[in-house]
């Protein structure tokens, strides 16, 4: 399992350093700064993000995602979550910046986002994405937004690791809204009981020996600090299958 933020394509080089709280700028926004990996040429995503999404995360929101740290990556818990992030202080930069998800963790030089190449160009003004590539790193101030996935309800993916009937291991994909998926759990019929699932990294959760039959998943979700349950009733069917998609017909916003 992949759980550091790996600069796999096209490398920009980052010092590693400890991070510095972020400070709040106003009632919405916070300061910081933001870098990017890769290179203007050359824009993918990191196939293998600690969040454990794979090829999603790098298809998702086109490709404007971004690595974000500890103070956001909250354990994996920030896994999924949307930002507007833009330039502060920067002429180069326009006024609605970048709306990016989140998809890995990743520390630099005291930034709370590591964006793709061209999540970053997008902050710039048209025509000096160039100019503000040659920064490297700039301050930005953020704040969380909604998801919309207009043609998704929340889907669970069946990560390609599990074995029928033995393991089972999901990742919780398009998630809308504001909220953070805490934990989940399976019903167990024979003992009338819920049985927590490991959370393995990122957003990936996994149980050896999983229920017989059809299965029903709940997740904790905490929205604005108000935390509450949402059950998947038969979400899972009794032939599931590796790399397979279950849709759960309900959205989390």
């Amino acid at each position: 399992m992949i759980m550091g933020f790996a600069f796999r394509y096209c490398s920009v080089l980052l010092s590693i350093l400890i991070l510095s709280p972020a400070m709040c700028s106003n009632a919405e926004y916070y300061y910081s700064r933001a870098t990017y990996f890769g290179s203007p040429k050359c824009k993918l995503a990191n196939p293998t993000g600690a969040c454990g999404y794979g090829e999603y995360g790098m298809t998702i929101n086109n490709g404007d995602v971004s690595g974000v740290s500890h103070t956001l990556w909250k354990n994996g818990t920030g896994c999924g979550a949307c930002y507007q992030v833009r330039c502060k202080n920067n002429p180069h930069c326009s006024e609605d910046g970048t709306n990016i998800i989140v998809t890995d963790y990743g520390e630099g030089h005291y930034t709370d986002f590591i964006l793709t190449a061209s999540a970053y160009a997008k902050m710039a003004q048209s025509n000096m994405a160039s100019a503000l590539y040659s920064y490297g790193v700039v301050d930005v101030e953020y704040k969380r937004i909604p998801c919309t996935y207009s043609s998704y309800n929340l889907v669970l993916k069946v990560h390609e690791h599990s074995k029928n009937p033995s393991y089972l291991a999901v990742i919780p994909l398009y998630q809308a809204g504001v909220s953070d998926i805490n934990s989940m759990e399976v019903w167990l019929e024979d003992c009338k009981e819920w049985r927590a699932m490991r959370r393995v990294y990122g957003t990936v959760y996994d149980l050896e020996n999983p229920p017989m039959g059809v299965i029903t998943v709940r997740i904790q979700v905490s929205t604005n600090g108000e935390t509450k349950w949402v059950q998947l009733t038969n979400v899972i069917p009794t032939e599931w299958k590796a790399g397979a998609t279950y849709d759960t017909s309900i959205q989390l916003n």
